[in-house]
């Protein structure tokens, strides 16, 4: 995976972004880590966390 720098700061992430939204609501929490264990050994570090 490469990563990419947030402006100066330092910060690599991932150019892939998991999106969260539906865990809790379509996707059970068993579920929800599964994914993003699989997404954390792909290389993303890039977790969209926000309900809308």
């Amino acid at each position: 995976m490469q990563y990419r720098y947030i402006g100066r700061s330092g910060l690599r992430v991932s150019p892939i972004c998991l999106g969260t939204m539906t865990f809790g609501s379509q996707c059970d929490e068993k579920t929800a880590f599964k994914i993003m264990d699989k997404a954390y050994e792909a290389g993303v570090n890039f977790f969209d966390t926000a309900e809308l």
